[in-house]
């Protein structure tokens, strides 16, 4: 589908100008087509989806110097969209208002932190996030499509048809293969768990870089050495049309970051009745209901997801409410139609000033 609205009558730009699939470009092709709805909004990226209104960013200086409310609103997402408006705006003369949302839990760079104070508003993912910020943000926590997400009625169907094991628990750690990621805590705690728990199952699935295939080479060695091959799978990652699906397929789901921004996957794998075990970074420990959706602990505490995938693998009435209360959770509190109104908001206020 291409842009049906008009340039000249768009009011808020989203840029994702990274060609290589990120976050970012997952928050932009979730959302804009969404708030489309609603507002006249258009990405800026070098290639989205069809489904996605886009502007080519080449046709970034053609814009005329007004939106059809004034200023237009200008969303970044990273320094460099950030950069990016300024120019437009500075430079280029276009009446813009800069938005940016922060999902990093870290202290920014000098340089940041100034790109960040010529912004008109801000927008942290997490009170976390909003914690490293020297300024005034509002908080608007992460989305998801729960129509898409949802628990499906067959598992053993599904996994057949996705050419996985059928019986017993499916346990999943996705995203991209990295130590930042903490695969090798997967890897381990799956390693300890299955020696108790003969029917169990995990795939790991994500990409590695190239400066990253030794260490999931690493990874496939100790599952080898373990005798675990055929237990512990290991896939690249799939098109995101066929990421909810793999997600429906797991009864549980662990992600052991040892640091990360914000983190949708265990809000990906809870939509679909998954619950979660995870470490204490990025907006987990306000995403997960600790004993209730799943558990949260410290980083590198590869022993305790062991314990912990056990102890919910070893009682499965648990498992079931779990199950259920992850999906509620997200119904009630992560509706991708919440965060898109929200964000809604920001930009009506921003056209209205």
């Amino acid at each position: 589908m291409t842009q049906l609205t008009p340039a000249r009558d768009i009011d808020v730009i989203a840029p994702s100008f990274k060609r290589r699939h990120s976050g970012v470009t997952s928050t932009v092709i979730r959302l804009v087509p969404l708030q489309a709805k609603d507002i006249a909004i258009t990405a800026c990226a070098p290639e989205l989806p069809p489904e996605v209104p886009n502007l080519a960013p080449g046709k970034l200086l053609g814009l005329p110097r007004n939106g059809p409310s004034g200023a237009r609103v200008w969303h970044a997402r990273r320094n460099v969209e950030m950069v990016a408006g300024l120019a437009l705006k500075y430079l280029a003369g276009k009446r813009l208002k800069l938005l940016f949302t922060s999902a990093a839990q870290r202290r920014h760079t000098g340089f940041t932190r100034w790109l960040i104070r010529q912004m008109d508003a801000v927008i942290a993912t997490s009170a976390k996030s909003a914690s490293y910020l020297e300024r005034e943000a509002t908080v608007i926590r992460h989305g998801i499509d729960c129509d898409l997400f949802q628990p499906v009625d067959d598992r053993a169907a599904l996994r057949q048809e996705l050419d996985l094991p059928h019986d017993g628990p499916l346990i999943g750690c996705f995203g991209r293969i990295r130590h930042q990621k903490g695969n090798d805590l997967f890897i381990a705690a799956m390693i300890e768990v299955f020696g108790k728990h003969p029917d169990a199952k995990a795939l790991m699935m994500g990409r590695a870089t190239p400066e990253h295939q030794a260490f999931l080479q690493k990874l496939k060695e100790d599952v080898a050495d373990a005798g675990l091959s055929d237990r512990i799978l290991f896939r690249d990652e799939v098109p995101i049309a066929d990421l909810a699906r793999h997600f429906q397929a797991l009864d549980l789901y662990v992600a052991p970051q040892r640091w990360e921004g914000f983190g949708l996957t265990p809000l990906e794998a809870m939509a679909c009745g998954a619950p979660v075990v995870a470490t204490k970074v990025g907006a987990f420990e306000e995403l997960i209901v600790e004993g209730e959706t799943g558990h949260l602990l410290e980083i590198e505490d590869g022993a305790g997801i062991a314990e912990q995938v056990a102890r919910i693998l070893s009682d499965p009435a648990a498992l079931k409410a779990m199950s259920k209360a992850a999906r509620e959770n997200v119904l009630r509190r992560f509706r991708i139609e919440q965060e898109a109104a929200s964000i809604i908001a920001i930009y009506r206020k921003l056209l209205a000033a």
